[in-house]
């Protein structure tokens, strides 16, 4: 026997007792107003989130933001007749040039600001990090206070890869400067449907 395998087996020996965690913790995290706070912290972390009644009223605001902008892209159906730019490409480099990627989130979590993105919203997974800028669409109602109710709608068996988006790409070296958009998209805008 090894000295690897005579350690392992020592410490297979010495294993404590199983025991069933009993209390499961949870905050419990109130908010006066879920949107506003998420609003607040997700300008706090470079994105911005504007509350709308239709996809109407955020499809004139993209143009009004966006005017002159190309290779746009849009998994949003009705956001659609936007997009100049099609995400039929076998190998994600082929989005190298895309400008503006416009795509739904799950719900977003009030304490941070983030977005919950899966496959189900996205046809490359490399989607939201490989735009210059970022439009997420969700729902009022779809925003939690925490991230405890927010890993309780996760649901990765089902849907695959996910992500947590929290505003722009952004980096700091060691002098504290500041970058934003060094990996990912250099702009996230929510659109938030009441």
């Amino acid at each position: 026997m090894s000295s690897r395998e005579k350690i392992l087996s020592l410490i297979k020996q010495n294993q404590p007792e199983y025991k069933e965690l009993t209390v499961q913790f949870k905050f419990d995290t109130v908010y006066e107003n879920n949107f506003e706070k998420f609003a607040e912290i997700l300008s706090f972390v470079g994105g911005k989130a504007i509350a709308v009644n239709s996809y109407e009223e955020i499809k004139a605001d993209i143009q009004a933001h966006y005017k002159g902008v190309t290779n746009i892209a849009s998994t949003v159906k009705e956001l659609a007749d936007l997009a100049d730019f099609s995400l039929n490409v076998s190998d994600p480099h082929e989005l190298e040039t895309l400008n503006l990627a416009i795509i739904e989130g799950e719900f977003g979590v009030a304490e941070n600001g983030a977005i919950w993105v899966s496959e189900k919203q996205l046809p490359h997974r490399v989607l939201p990090m490989i735009t210059q800028y970022l439009v997420i669409i969700i729902k009022k109602s779809e925003i939690v206070t925490n991230m405890h109710r927010a890993y309780e709608r996760v649901k990765v068996d089902e849907t695959g890869f996910g992500t947590f988006i929290s505003g722009p790409s952004k980096t700091a070296d060691i002098e504290q400067s500041l970058v934003i958009g060094a990996h990912g998209a250099r702009g996230l805008t929510v659109y938030v449907i009441q």
